[in-house]
């Protein structure tokens, strides 16, 4: 029994962490740069449009990665 326990055992995780907080934090970071560069160059449609693409990212980001933080 000792040895099937020592298989199932996984070691250090915090690289995974980082990963899943990167992808659920990143791409809302830079749509959002993204936004406020397009709203400074006299362009506030597509600037806008960025802006509701990072909010929506972030909204499902934090959804679906936050459910696997989690472990829900």
């Amino acid at each position: 029994m000792k040895l099937n326990s020592l298989v199932l055992e996984v070691g250090n995780l915090d690289g995974l962490i980082i990963l899943i907080l990167m992808i659920m934090l990143g791409p809302p970071i830079l749509l959002a740069i993204i936004g406020c560069i397009l709203r400074m160059a006299k362009n506030p449609k597509a600037g806008k449009v960025f802006f509701i693409l990072s909010g929506i990212y972030l909204v499902v980001g934090l959804g679906i990665c936050g459910a696997m933080i989690l472990g829900s």
